[in-house]
């Protein structure tokens, strides 16, 4: 956020990221992780695919490759490869298959720098890539063989000196080769596909499936959203693990020694509400940042805020001389008394509306290092709320922040001021590209208690999306691909917001008009209005926007507010 209007940032990109992308381009171009059903194009032509069977089936440079048990996407075992300095760690398995014909390849990984491809396809050898997947992330490519190929190889590799990555269940399907024993030998029977496929029971984290049992099938895979997330050997199963307020496809497949059935119909189911969750907050809700200082915007007063504004964030309480306190004064040039401010915060909030202190700003520097600083920010936090009313607090710390005493003061200000708490976030675009960087850390250390993370998309130059590409601002398609990094990182969806300049003149860099605002919430909640990236699933649960700031709203006759307001306020 800015104290002054203009600041720019220079085009982020990691050289490394970059390079590595040239050489995935130079074998095969980079393809969008995938979302569709490996099981719709026949069965898995992969043996040992979730490496069940240790390393049966498949081998590792260097001996780098071994298996193990945690973390596992689905079974009880899973690959973990090492790389070294001179070599990547390839694990590779030779599958027969058809001149001619078309497949596609898949596989779920975890790690920094993982790749999956194929080679001796007799036609363009393949290969996609993820630069940094914290969690379990499918990676989805196809090729077709040339006249004259009856086998490929399947491989995965990891990078030079790079971390140890993971890759379970590699599916390959496409029409088998018809080596005795294979996969796709087509001397068995395949069973047919299951029908009667319904959802039952959902919490917020599950969903309840059930289907007609198969003649001759010996198990059944449940997918969800194109991709494996179990196995069972009954007509049912409850699928867990899965975010709030979330819409999801499910198809189920059956199988038996001859292969894997064509999926079912797909049915769609979404998750209860929940996490997240702060009293008072509306389920979406839109985030303004009011200027306690005149730079060209609009002076207000907090009661010129217009209704559609939900939290507003007093912008800034400023650090003391005390390590990790904060105060708050009105500045003189808006000539507004405490006493009218207190009694504009006490009508906001009994319009619904909450308000919130915001500590830090571009030139903000509050420094909680320790266990004194973070009591500090705690009490003086709290006495600030006691002072003027406000609900909660708003962490827009831009000059770095330690994770592990934040999270201690913010729990401690919680312990202080009850479940009613609102706690805000405002971290630039590069805070929040992995759940390994201090911001996103905070966020997720204090799941329980965040109310939203409204991420500054703008001033950014290019970032990565969730499915590996670089986005470059200005477009729905880095709203989208970088929120889901977010939403697919930990956070609840009600914990995610879109961070965005009011006007032109709010920002250095990365406005957009509130129509591709208002496309981004749709793609995000609907699976409508999107780009060239669409998520893989919808996030109803989405808490709304934020914009910087309302004065700049106001300076352009709050056009910002009067497009996107009514727009979150009707999100599903």
């Amino acid at each position: 956020m800015f104290r002054h209007r203009h600041r720019t940032r220079p085009f982020l990109r990691h050289r490394l990221g970059a390079t590595l992308a040239t050489v995935a381009l130079a074998v095969g171009g980079l393809v969008t992780l995938g979302g569709t059903s490996a099981a719709a194009d026949g069965p898995n032509l992969v043996r040992n695919p979730g490496f069940e069977s240790g390393l049966s089936s498949w081998s590792c440079t260097g001996g780098s490759g071994t298996t193990v048990a945690s973390p596992a996407h689905s079974g009880s075992a899973a690959l973990r490869a090492a790389p070294t300095g001179s070599d990547t760690a390839t694990c590779a398995q030779s599958v027969s298959v058809r001149p001619n014909s078309s497949y596609t390849l898949s596989a779920w990984v975890r790690g920094s720098y993982v790749y999956l491809g194929a080679s001796g396809t007799g036609t363009t050898d393949v290969s996609t890539w993820t630069p940094n997947a914290a969690d379990w992330q499918l990676l989805t490519t196809g090729f077709t063989t040339g006249a004259n190929t009856t086998s490929v190889t399947v491989l995965t590799h990891g990078w030079y000196g790079q971390p140890a990555y993971f890759a379970d269940d590699v599916t390959l399907t496409g029409p088998g080769g018809g080596d005795p024993g294979d996969p796709g030998d087509p001397g068995g029977q395949v069973p047919d596909a299951p029908g009667g496929l319904a959802a039952g029971a959902v919490t917020a984290s599950s969903v309840a499936l059930s289907w007609n049992a198969v003649p001759g099938a010996t198990g059944y895979t449940v997918y969800r959203d194109g991709a494996k997330a179990l196995s069972t050997t009954g007509a049912s199963a409850t699928v867990t693990g899965l975010a709030a307020a979330t819409s999801y496809r499910f198809e189920v497949t059956a199988s038996n020694a001859a292969g894997e059935s064509a999926a079912s119909a797909a049915v769609t189911a979404t998750t209860a509400g929940g996490g997240g969750g702060t009293p008072g907050v509306p389920r979406h809700a839109v985030t303004g940042y009011w200027q306690n200082f005149d730079n060209g915007a609009t002076v207000q007063k907090i009661a010129d805020v217009p209704a559609a504004y939900d939290i507003i964030a007093v912008a800034f309480a400023d650090a003391t001389t005390t390590p990790g306190a904060v105060d708050f004064a009105l500045d003189p040039a808006l000539k507004y008394t405490e006493a009218a401010f207190k009694a504009d915060i006490a009508a906001k909030q009994a319009a619904g509306k909450s308000v919130v202190i915001s500590v830090g700003g571009e030139r903000g520097t509050v420094g909680v290092n320790d266990a004194t600083s973070a009591n500090n920010f705690a009490d003086s936090v709290y006495a600030l709320m006691r002072k003027y009313g406000f609900n909660g607090v708003d962490i827009d710390l831009e000059n770095g922040l330690n994770p592990t005493y934040m999270t201690q003061a913010l729990r401690a200000l919680s312990a202080k001021a009850g479940d009613k708490l609102v706690i805000t976030m405002a971290p630039q675009t590069i805070d929040m590209q992995s759940t390994s960087s201090a911001y996103f850390r905070t966020a997720l250390d204090i799941k329980d208690i965040l109310t939203v993370v409204n991420t500054q998309f703008y001033n950014s130059g290019a970032m990565n999306g969730c499915d590996g590409k670089v986005y470059a601002q200005g477009s729905v398609d880095f709203l989208t691909a970088l929120a889901c990094v977010q939403l697919e990182g930990g956070l609840d969806p009600s914990q995610v917001g879109l961070g965005i300049p009011a006007s032109p003149r709010g920002a250095g860099s990365g406005y957009v008009a509130p129509s591709v605002v208002n496309a981004a919430l749709d793609c995000l909640t609907r699976g409508t209005n999107c780009g060239s990236f669409k998520p893989s699933r919808t996030y109803p649960g989405l808490r709304g926007a934020m914009t910087w700031s309302t004065n700049w709203d106001a300076a352009a006759g709050n056009a910002w507010s009067g497009a996107v307001g009514p727009h979150v306020h009707g999100l599903p």
